[in-house]
């Protein structure tokens, strides 16, 4: 924590579009561009101003390494701006958020674009290792009878596909996929199938409230847009999420078989995030660059923090950044006007919720006197989340900091919390303050 204060200008997104099983039209250089152009097209100073672009990417593909620098040049900071990314798995975009911060705080910088992106529909899909050392033997062979040799020890299974996203899931350490982390979170705390899906189902319903009421596309009380249009190369317009299922029920949910523990499980894909592409950017500026620009600042990040746990348990990880933050600020869970978690699985979210409520748990893992307490569910994630909008890994830590701060705005609420679980047993929180 810091006294300097780091304002928070603006910030926008990319409509989440749902993975559908082939690569969608953006890849993630493509969404940062596109949502940072509108972005830096509302604002007072050019983007050449900027000190430095940030963004967050876990699954960037090969032809965008260092996607920072390539968004960056892209939006028309020119060729002086420097870009660059960062990568901690799920928290990425927020990732970037704090380095921008301690170069803020450091002098170096004074005005940052930060953000995160990810089109995860285009993870690549990937040779086997028996293909790939094939290959290699066959591009080896100098003569005709050595290229016939390596042709007779092919075998039709080393053209199996390895899919890249299942990898990326996939907990190097524990050989967990993460919706199995998310199963011994349920089963830890007792959650059961019918609690995830009716978490489910109101996270459908919030996001749909939300769009409604006009506050995801729409300028409303002085707040700029949050969610703004970007089109693909035949100019087709990507105006909403598409991943939110206004007829989503329990009675549907219930009809989804598991997915990650198919004879005992109760994570299915409905009651989990969504694979899906998408962007989401901030602007941050210290006290300088707001008289410098003459700015108005919307809210300011006042505190962070990260935090270590058992990989196998990776969805308990907002419990061990958020409560950090709390105690140094003498707060307890309901004295916050809102909070964000990240809606990896709907049992993870749950599993935090139970956490908290839990004097073994706040004794054992938190070294805390007693439990927490019960958060109010009318303060969490009150316009839905990554279940119902989907969570491209990148760009999902920067999307809940920006759209609690359009929570805090709206309903005059002053302190939010936004925290995020981060695959390989981390967890990631911001302290944000608004600024009415």
């Amino acid at each position: 924590m810091s006294a300097k204060p780091i304002y928070i200008i603006d910030g926008a997104r990319s409509p989440f579009l749902k993975a559908r099983n082939r690569p969608g039209p953006f890849s993630a250089s493509d969404l940062a561009t596109a949502t940072g152009k509108v972005l830096l097209n509302r604002q007072a100073f050019s983007p050449d101003a900027l000190d430095e672009v940030i963004l967050g990417a876990a699954a960037p593909s090969a032809d965008e390494v260092n996607i920072g620098r390539v968004a960056a040049l892209r939006m028309g900071c020119g060729p002086k701006v420097p870009g660059w990314t960062v990568m901690r798995n799920c928290a990425s975009g927020m990732q970037a958020l704090d380095s921008a911060m301690a170069n803020m705080h450091s002098g170096r910088s004074n005005l940052v674009l930060a953000g995160g992106a990810d089109a995860l529909s285009r993870a690549p899909v990937l040779f086997s290792d028996q293909m790939v050392n094939w290959l290699a033997d066959f591009s080896a062979a100098r003569t005709l009878g050595q290229k016939a040799a390596a042709i007779a020890r092919f075998r039709p299974q080393y053209l199996a596909p390895v899919l890249g996203i299942i990898r990326g899931l996939t907990d190097p350490v524990v050989g967990l996929l993460m919706g199995q982390t998310a199963e011994n979170v349920a089963y830890r705390f007792g959650i059961s199938r019918d609690a995830m899906d009716e978490f489910s189902v109101r996270s459908h319903q919030r996001v749909a409230r939300a769009y409604d009421d006009g506050w995801m596309t729409t300028p409303r009380n002085g707040l700029p847009v949050e969610v703004v249009p970007i089109f693909d190369a035949k100019g087709r317009p990507y105006l909403e999420d598409d991943g939110l299922r206004r007829d989503s029920s329990v009675e549907n949910l219930h009809k989804l078989k598991p997915f990650f523990d198919r004879k005992y499980g109760n994570i299915t894909a409905g009651n989990s995030s969504q694979v899906t592409d998408g962007a989401a950017w901030l602007i941050l500026a210290t006290e300088e660059a707001v008289r410098t620009h003459h700015l108005t600042p919307i809210g300011r990040i006042v505190d962070a923090q990260w935090a270590g746990l058992d990989p196998a348990q990776m969805g308990l990880g907002p419990v061990h950044a958020a409560t950090p933050i709390l105690q140094r600020h003498g707060l307890a869970l309901n004295d916050l006007d809102a909070w964000e978690i990240n809606e990896a699985f709907a049992a993870q979210v749950l599993g935090c919720l139970a956490a908290w409520q839990n004097d073994k748990y706040c004794r054992d893992e938190l070294g805390l006197d007693r439990a927490m307490g019960a958060l109010d569910s009318e303060k969490l994630n009150i316009d839905g989340g990554a279940i119902a909008l989907g969570h491209p890994v990148g760009a999902s830590g920067a999307r809940i900091v920006l759209h609690l701060l359009h929570v805090l705005r709206r309903t005059g609420g002053k302190r939010g919390i936004a925290s995020i679980c981060i695959g390989g047993g981390l967890g990631g929180a911001m302290l944000i303050e608004a600024l009415q």
